[in-house]
């Protein structure tokens, strides 16, 4: 992509701010060894390619585009003279990838002036020694502070899931300890009921009758229907006074558990009718036992049955075992996150699940794109709870086109105009010091964007914050791993 060669004037470059304070020795330089090319309206040079020019605009109006998923998305347009863009890095030689970060485009005649990339790189070293080794230190130790303060943030992260999800496992353990517990208290009672069976005290046909109550009894345990707490009031008063009715010692204390259990005054008579009144009590206390050792060990189960849930959610979201790059559901990673921050988003914050269950599995990097989950969830938390703690976090999914958009919803405050722009800024954050290290939203976007191809941005008002990530159905080539250290969007200066 080359332009008309044009004939190169030392004053004319000299007018141009990046050359003014050169001296006419270094002025025949440049003319010497670049050049003045006119290039007609149409594309320079395309993102990507090797960066072999550094171009300097003497007048026209040239467009920078970044690749976003399938798209180009321009990232600025200017007419101002001496705006500079192309092989910027070149000083840095082989340390790092020299290719165009963006492609370049002009909408009308335009003439740069045009210098290879090696003679930059050597004018560079050559005339300003201490700038370059400035520049260099800034380049390289702005990108190991990055990568620090990144590992920091996740590992911020990954402290508040763990601190989350212990809360989480803690409660279902606790209740698994004691049931556990009391269970064993029961199972003794019920060896003492047993020897008092075993010393002849029931008639044994009465025996075989309660047998057979106390199997229809568990099978009812199971089958217990959910009750309003009006409705389960009105049975255990019910039973309480059937209870008392026939001298059953603290019936009061046997009721919830049997209306717990889904029996009422119906399944009290059929006992009453199939064993003798005087071992009434007695049976009543037995059957007690077998209801509250069902419940029990429903409890242990459910409880258990959470850990194990828990436990997979976890493996969900660390994506151990899995392959990095894979076919997955949004869905599947969006659960796996919010369970995981449950215990950060708390009670006071509503969360509501608008999924679309029809969309397709996407090709992704999972436990990158949970990564993104995390951050855009604790800044919605963040958003809501400096207004009070009390509001609601919408997480929604849909098809745009043949992309698929995940959109996180907040009702805090937003994000104010001046600063919208800043937000994906590395380093740039709205958290008091030591709570945010403004390097979160900048990961999400590079996750995004360079490897997964898609688009991350903000739509605010009060009220109403949406940070929508739009990723692609099919599979494009997969980033390599070191795209994600690429740069953001570069401008001409």
């Amino acid at each position: 992509m080359s332009g008309q060669p044009m004939p190169c004037s030392p004053g004319e470059i000299s007018s141009l701010f990046l050359f003014e304070k050169l001296s006419p020795e270094q002025l025949g330089r440049l003319c010497g060894e670049g050049r003045v090319e006119r290039f007609e309206p149409g594309p320079v040079y395309a993102e990507g390619d090797p960066a072999t020019c550094f171009y300097v605009m003497i007048e026209g109006t040239v467009v920078l585009y970044r690749r976003v998923g399938g798209d180009d998305v321009e990232v600025s347009r200017t007419s101002q003279r001496g705006v500079y863009a192309g092989a910027m890095q070149a000083y840095l030689g082989d340390q790092v990838p020299q290719v165009y970060n963006n492609s370049m485009r002009v909408t009308e005649q335009t003439r740069f002036f045009v210098l290879p990339a090696q003679s930059f790189s050597d004018i560079m070293r050559e005339w300003f020694p201490m700038a370059s080794h400035l520049l260099e230190g800034l380049f390289f130790g702005s990108k190991n502070t990055q990568r620090a303060v990144g590992q920091r943030e996740r590992l911020l992260a990954l402290g508040s899931l763990s601190a989350g999800l212990t809360h989480e496992l803690n409660n279902p353990a606790a209740a698994a300890v004691r049931a556990t517990a009391t269970l064993r208290e029961r199972v003794a009672k019920m060896r003492h009921k047993l020897a008092v069976i075993a010393s002849g005290a029931y008639d044994p046909e009465a025996l075989t009758r309660l047998i057979e109550i106390q199997e229809r009894t568990a099978e009812l345990v199971a089958k217990a229907p959910a009750l309003s707490p009006l409705e389960a009031s009105d049975r255990e008063d019910a039973l309480t006074d059937w209870l008392d009715d026939h001298d059953i010692v603290e019936g009061w204390r046997i009721a919830p558990t049997f209306v717990q259990a889904g029996l009422d005054v119906d399944w009290l008579e059929q006992v009453a009718a199939a064993v003798p009144e005087d071992i009434l009590p007695g049976a009543v206390g037995w059957l007690n036992y077998t209801v509250e050792t069902e419940l029990l060990m429903d409890e242990i189960d459910d409880s258990t049955n959470r850990i194990s849930h828990l436990v997979d959610a976890a493996k969900q979201y660390s994506q151990l075992d899995r392959a990095p790059y894979r076919v997955v559901d949004v869905h599947e990673l969006l659960d796996s996150t919010l369970l995981m921050l449950s215990g950060k988003i708390g009670q006071r914050i509503e969360v509501v699940k608008d999924y679309d269950r029809t969309l397709p599995q996407i090709p992704a990097y999972p436990a990158e794109l949970n990564q993104v989950w995390t951050n855009l969830v604790d800044n919605a938390v963040f958003a809501v709870d400096s207004t009070g703690g009390e509001g609601t976090l919408t997480v929604r999914t849909t098809r745009e086109g043949d992309r698929l958009l995940v959109e996180f919803r907040d009702t805090g405050p937003g994000i104010p105009p001046d600063i919208r722009s800043r937000i994906f800024d590395p380093f740039f954050t709205t958290k008091p010091v030591g709570e945010g290290t403004g390097l979160g939203l900048d990961i999400s976007w590079r996750i995004v964007v360079n490897k997964h191809h898609g688009s991350l941005h903000v739509e605010s008002a009060p009220g109403d914050t949406r940070f929508q990530v739009l990723l692609p159905l099919t599979a494009p080539a997969p980033a390599p791993e070191s795209d994600q250290d690429a740069e953001p969007a570069e401008e001409p200066v």
